[in-house]
């Protein structure tokens, strides 16, 4: 199952998380986590108990080129075993019950897990089996519970969504992509000298074409204009865009006045 050729070159990427599935059913649910996993930035799977064995053909097929993690993916027959060598454990738990540990979000969790793992030390998270989730024993070798704040009227997540609600908020908690971007292709948002010499074209041919003829009403009406065009981010191409635009107008103009005064000759 190992040394396969396609899949993506991925690797671990600092010290980050590992992923522990208990007991873990469906090998294309596994095989889905890894996805999961490198979408995110994490490498290390372990899994424990795994019910039809490992490794499993299907999760490889259903990893979409995530090899390399179940490559590298270790099996343990208890959580206690999975789990010995890390410092601090998280399990993830839809609804705690007569347990008393801190109950993280995903994201809250995400933060402590990034402090965590920048301190050298290392970490992991539990995910149960599709059908029950983790139970009373598996829970108790954790340091805190994580529980996603979904609609309380339909919480239920697969595992490999569980994971990647995890794994989304790991890498975004580390994350500096600005939270709105404009995209401009190959152009470039225009400065405000070439958007006054944009507006001031069609302020003229406005003038020209007797649009702005109302002088008490054309200081807002140029206003109203200025206003629209200032209000976003407008490129450099979508400005000569609009010069074009003005100026085949204008010239539609200046050709259908010629043509009316030949008739009338």
């Amino acid at each position: 199952m190992t040394g396969r050729d396609g899949g993506a070159d991925l690797r671990p990427l600092g010290n980050s998380p590992v992923v522990v599935l208990v007991r873990p059913q469906l090998a294309d649910n596994v095989g889905a986590c890894a996805r999961a996993m490198a979408n995110g930035g994490l490498f290390h799977m372990r899994l424990v108990a795994p019910r039809d064995g490992w490794p499993q053909e299907m999760a490889w097929r259903m990893a979409s080129g995530a090899d390399r993690i179940l490559d590298a993916a270790t099996v343990h027959a208890t959580v206690a075993e999975a789990v010995a060598d890390l410092h601090h454990v998280f399990a993830t738990c839809p609804r705690p019950r007569h347990i008393v540990k801190p109950v993280l979000t995903a994201r809250g969790g995400a933060v402590e897990l990034r402090e965590i793992c920048g301190r050298g030390l290392r970490a992991g998270v539990l995910f149960g089996p599709e059908r029950a989730g983790l139970d009373n024993d598996d829970m108790a070798e954790a340091d805190a519970l994580i529980r996603f704040p979904l609609n309380p009227g339909f919480m239920s997540l697969n595992l490999a969504q569980a994971v990647m609600v995890m794994a989304y908020e790991w890498w975004t908690a580390d994350d500096e992509t600005p939270p709105r971007t404009l995209m401009t292709n190959e152009s470039r948002v225009a400065t405000k000298e070439r958007l006054g010499n944009f507006l001031a074209h069609l302020v003229d041919q406005l003038d020209a074409c007797g649009f702005l003829r109302n002088q008490p009403k054309r200081p807002g009406m140029v206003r109203n204009l200025q206003h629209l065009f200032q209000r976003g981010e407008v490129t450099e191409q979508e400005l000569r865009t609009l010069h074009g635009v003005v100026t085949e107008l204008a010239i539609g103009r200046r050709q259908r006045g010629r043509l009316e005064t030949e008739g009338d000759g």
